[in-house]
């Protein structure tokens, strides 16, 4: 059966991080994971956790400055970088996380490339200590137009480049359908590298109800290729949290 993990950063927003926890457990979600969880003391999170059973999977690095989107392909920013990987870390090491997301920003050219690989092999290095998997995830030019990372064909040669066993692909069906599409070949073809999952309806990105993205089978097809791990549900809910989660049964997850 499928298992899905519950992103906090778009669902139960209106409650505090611990409760958005408490909420996700209640509804059946097998885990969650989360975007910024840093104005939210740790130790309140891994109380959450522990309380609940579940696991954070995933956290991501800072923005950086309003307007910016990540901190780690931009040249010059390199102590910048270095410092939010490890503010990172820190936290998901207090809190269990397993995978950090080092955020690449908006950036272009070959400098961006270089600086990008150079700030991931640092990261690989301080999270392999904590027995933690970095992840790079491409953002589709639609919703954030600039971003250096843009399709799974950069990931996977990103991921050669820096050569660490602890560098892995987010794949996010909603990002990748809008750039690449063939989501049942891609995924199949870049199974080796994938870390994490995440999905939501393509273009609204709402519940996965919806939609030019057959989740049934995207699942399903997911389910064959042996990967067991929760899918992560990072969609903008069309109403409220609670109001959109039917989708759960229809895909065979949830209470």
């Amino acid at each position: 059966m499928t298992r899905f993990s519950a992103n906090l950063g778009f669902l139960w927003t209106e409650l505090s991080l611990p409760d958005a926890i408490r909420a996700a457990k209640a509804a059946g979600f097998d885990a969650v994971e989360c975007h910024w969880p840093y104005e939210t003391p740790a130790e309140d999170v891994a109380a959450a956790l522990e309380e609940t059973g579940l696991t954070m999977l995933g956290l991501n690095t800072i923005r950086g400055k309003p307007g910016e989107n990540g901190l780690c392909a931009l040249p010059g920013r390199e102590a910048e970088a270095h410092a939010a990987i490890d503010q990172a870390l820190d936290y998901a090491g207090k809190i269990g996380t397993p995978k950090v997301h080092v955020m690449a920003g908006f950036a272009e050219g070959a400098a961006a490339h270089e600086t990008f690989v150079s700030n991931l092999r640092y990261a690989c290095e301080q999270a392999a200590a904590k027995g933690i998997t970095i992840l790079i995830e491409p953002l589709n030019k639609y919703d954030a137009p600039g971003y250096f990372l843009t399709t799974s064909d950069q990931a996977a040669e990103i991921i050669a480049e820096v050569g660490a066993e602890n560098l892995a692909l987010m794949f996010d069906c909603y990002h990748l359908q809008i750039m690449e599409g063939d989501l049942t070949r891609r995924l199949t073809a870049r199974l080796p590298i994938i870390g994490h999952i995440q999905f939501a309806s393509v273009p609204a990105r709402s519940e996965p109800d919806c939609g030019e993205v057959n989740y049934a089978h995207i699942f399903a097809h997911i389910e064959s290729l042996g990967y067991d791990a929760p899918l992560g549900a990072e969609y903008k809910p069309r109403e409220t949290t609670a109001s959109g989660l039917g989708w759960m049964t229809t895909f065979g997850g949830g209470s």
